[in-house]
Protein backbone atom coordinates (compact mmCIF):
# COMPACT_ATOMS: atom_id res chain seq x y z
CA UNK A 1 0.00 0.00 0.00
CA UNK A 2 1.39 3.14 -0.96
CA UNK A 3 0.99 6.93 0.59
CA UNK A 4 -1.01 7.81 -1.95
CA UNK A 5 -3.60 4.85 -1.12
CA UNK A 6 -4.08 6.00 2.33
CA UNK A 7 -4.14 9.30 2.19
CA UNK A 8 -6.31 9.83 -0.87
CA UNK A 9 -9.38 8.71 0.71
CA UNK A 10 -8.93 11.21 3.83
CA UNK A 11 -8.11 13.91 2.17
CA UNK A 12 -9.41 14.31 -1.19
CA UNK A 13 -10.90 17.46 -1.38
CA UNK A 14 -8.10 19.27 0.23
CA UNK A 15 -5.42 17.59 -2.53
CA UNK A 16 -7.74 18.88 -5.30
CA UNK A 17 -7.29 22.66 -3.68
CA UNK A 18 -3.68 22.16 -2.88
CA UNK A 19 -3.21 20.70 -6.39
CA UNK A 20 -4.94 23.71 -8.09
CA UNK A 21 -3.79 26.55 -5.36
CA UNK A 22 -0.10 24.93 -3.95
CA UNK A 23 0.29 28.24 -2.50
CA UNK A 24 -2.53 27.74 0.42
CA UNK A 25 -0.93 24.47 1.06
CA UNK A 26 1.82 26.56 2.97
CA UNK A 27 1.21 27.35 6.58
CA UNK A 28 3.53 28.96 9.31
CA UNK A 29 2.53 27.89 12.70
CA UNK A 30 3.70 29.82 15.96
CA UNK A 31 4.38 28.87 19.40
CA UNK A 32 5.65 31.93 22.01
CA UNK A 33 6.70 31.69 25.51
CA UNK A 34 8.16 33.86 28.24
CA UNK A 35 11.04 32.72 30.80
CA UNK A 36 10.03 33.45 34.54
CA UNK A 37 12.34 34.46 37.76
CA UNK A 38 12.60 30.87 38.65
CA UNK A 39 13.83 30.12 35.42
CA UNK A 40 11.20 27.94 34.22
CA UNK A 41 9.11 29.12 30.62
CA UNK A 42 5.22 29.64 30.47
CA UNK A 43 4.60 28.16 27.05
CA UNK A 44 1.55 30.69 25.69
CA UNK A 45 0.18 28.72 22.96
CA UNK A 46 -2.43 26.77 25.51
CA UNK A 47 -2.57 23.64 24.23
CA UNK A 48 0.36 21.36 25.33
CA UNK A 49 -1.28 19.00 27.30
CA UNK A 50 -4.25 18.74 25.55
CA UNK A 51 -5.54 16.35 22.44
CA UNK A 52 -3.28 16.28 19.38
CA UNK A 53 -4.99 16.88 15.93
CA UNK A 54 -4.79 17.62 12.74
CA UNK A 55 -4.38 21.63 10.96
CA UNK A 56 -7.17 23.65 10.80
CA UNK A 57 -5.56 23.39 7.22
CA UNK A 58 -6.81 19.77 7.16
CA UNK A 59 -10.23 20.60 8.23
CA UNK A 60 -10.01 20.21 11.64
CA UNK A 61 -11.67 22.58 14.20
CA UNK A 62 -8.87 24.15 15.46
CA UNK A 63 -9.60 22.83 19.30
CA UNK A 64 -6.69 20.33 19.03
CA UNK A 65 -2.66 21.16 18.98
CA UNK A 66 -1.35 19.77 15.42
CA UNK A 67 1.98 18.03 16.53
CA UNK A 68 3.95 20.46 14.68
CA UNK A 69 2.47 22.83 17.26
CA UNK A 70 3.65 20.82 19.96
CA UNK A 71 6.86 20.42 18.61
CA UNK A 72 7.12 23.99 18.30
CA UNK A 73 6.28 24.51 22.02
CA UNK A 74 8.52 21.91 23.34
CA UNK A 75 11.58 23.88 21.22
CA UNK A 76 10.22 26.89 22.88
CA UNK A 77 9.95 25.98 26.35
CA UNK A 78 13.43 24.22 26.10
CA UNK A 79 14.95 27.21 24.73
CA UNK A 80 12.90 29.28 27.89
CA UNK A 81 14.76 26.92 30.11
CA UNK A 82 18.00 27.09 28.93
CA UNK A 83 17.91 30.83 28.63
CA UNK A 84 17.20 31.27 31.94
CA UNK A 85 20.30 28.68 33.02
CA UNK A 86 22.73 29.74 30.80
CA UNK A 87 21.76 33.64 32.08
CA UNK A 88 22.57 33.08 35.87
CA UNK A 89 25.76 30.91 35.08
CA UNK A 90 26.93 33.70 33.51
CA UNK A 91 25.27 35.79 36.34
CA UNK A 92 23.11 38.15 33.82
CA UNK A 93 19.94 39.20 35.91
CA UNK A 94 16.75 38.66 33.33
CA UNK A 95 13.88 41.68 33.70
CA UNK A 96 11.74 39.80 30.98
CA UNK A 97 12.52 37.26 28.29
CA UNK A 98 9.91 36.35 25.30
CA UNK A 99 10.69 33.56 22.82
CA UNK A 100 8.81 33.33 19.55
CA UNK A 101 9.06 30.19 17.05
CA UNK A 102 8.13 29.75 13.83
CA UNK A 103 7.85 27.11 11.51
CA UNK A 104 6.88 26.41 7.96
CA UNK A 105 4.58 23.61 6.63
CA UNK A 106 3.67 22.59 3.19
CA UNK A 107 0.56 20.04 3.75
CA UNK A 108 1.27 18.82 0.76
CA UNK A 109 4.01 16.67 1.82
CA UNK A 110 2.26 14.93 4.41
CA UNK A 111 -0.36 14.33 1.81
CA UNK A 112 1.90 12.41 -0.08
CA UNK A 113 1.16 14.69 -3.28
CA UNK A 114 4.72 15.07 -3.99
CA UNK A 115 8.04 13.54 -3.23
CA UNK A 116 9.97 17.05 -3.52
CA UNK A 117 7.69 18.76 -1.01
CA UNK A 118 8.74 17.15 2.28
CA UNK A 119 7.17 15.98 5.12
CA UNK A 120 7.40 18.43 8.28
CA UNK A 121 8.29 21.79 9.12
CA UNK A 122 10.99 23.51 7.30
CA UNK A 123 12.86 26.91 8.06
CA UNK A 124 12.07 26.58 11.74
CA UNK A 125 12.83 30.34 13.51
CA UNK A 126 13.44 31.13 16.66
CA UNK A 127 13.44 34.85 17.96
CA UNK A 128 14.31 36.09 21.46
CA UNK A 129 13.03 39.39 23.18
CA UNK A 130 15.48 39.99 25.81
CA UNK A 131 15.23 42.38 28.25
CA UNK A 132 18.14 42.34 30.76
CA UNK A 133 21.53 44.26 32.17
CA UNK A 134 23.21 42.02 29.83
CA UNK A 135 26.17 43.70 27.97
CA UNK A 136 26.14 44.31 24.31
CA UNK A 137 28.86 41.39 24.31
CA UNK A 138 27.21 38.98 26.48
CA UNK A 139 23.54 39.12 24.90
CA UNK A 140 24.81 37.50 21.57
CA UNK A 141 26.75 34.89 23.69
CA UNK A 142 23.90 34.49 26.10
CA UNK A 143 21.68 33.43 22.59
CA UNK A 144 24.34 31.02 21.05
CA UNK A 145 24.77 29.48 24.52
CA UNK A 146 21.22 28.62 24.48
CA UNK A 147 21.25 27.52 21.01
CA UNK A 148 24.19 25.15 21.97
CA UNK A 149 23.12 23.57 25.17
CA UNK A 150 18.75 23.82 24.14
CA UNK A 151 17.95 19.98 24.39
CA UNK A 152 15.13 19.98 21.49
CA UNK A 153 17.12 22.28 19.52
CA UNK A 154 20.15 20.05 19.67
CA UNK A 155 17.72 17.18 18.73
CA UNK A 156 16.79 18.76 15.64
CA UNK A 157 19.94 20.29 14.22
CA UNK A 158 21.62 17.62 13.14
CA UNK A 159 18.16 15.56 13.40
CA UNK A 160 18.29 12.81 16.07
CA UNK A 161 18.05 9.18 14.75
CA UNK A 162 14.56 8.13 15.30
CA UNK A 163 13.39 4.14 15.29
CA UNK A 164 9.51 2.99 14.81
CA UNK A 165 8.63 -0.72 16.21
CA UNK A 166 5.54 -2.21 17.68
CA UNK A 167 3.82 -4.92 19.52
CA UNK A 168 0.64 -6.07 20.50
CA UNK A 169 -0.68 -5.92 23.77
CA UNK A 170 -0.08 -8.93 25.94
CA UNK A 171 2.71 -9.89 23.78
Amino acid sequence: MSAEDVTSPLHAAHKHRFRNRPEAAHVTLHAHGFVGADGTCKVERGKLGTEVGVHPILGDDGKTACAGDVLLEALVGCAGVTLGQMATAMEIGLRKAAIRAEGDLDVRGLLGMSGQVPVGLQNIRLHFDVESDATEEQLPVLIRLTERYCIVSRTLKPPAAVTFSSSKPGS
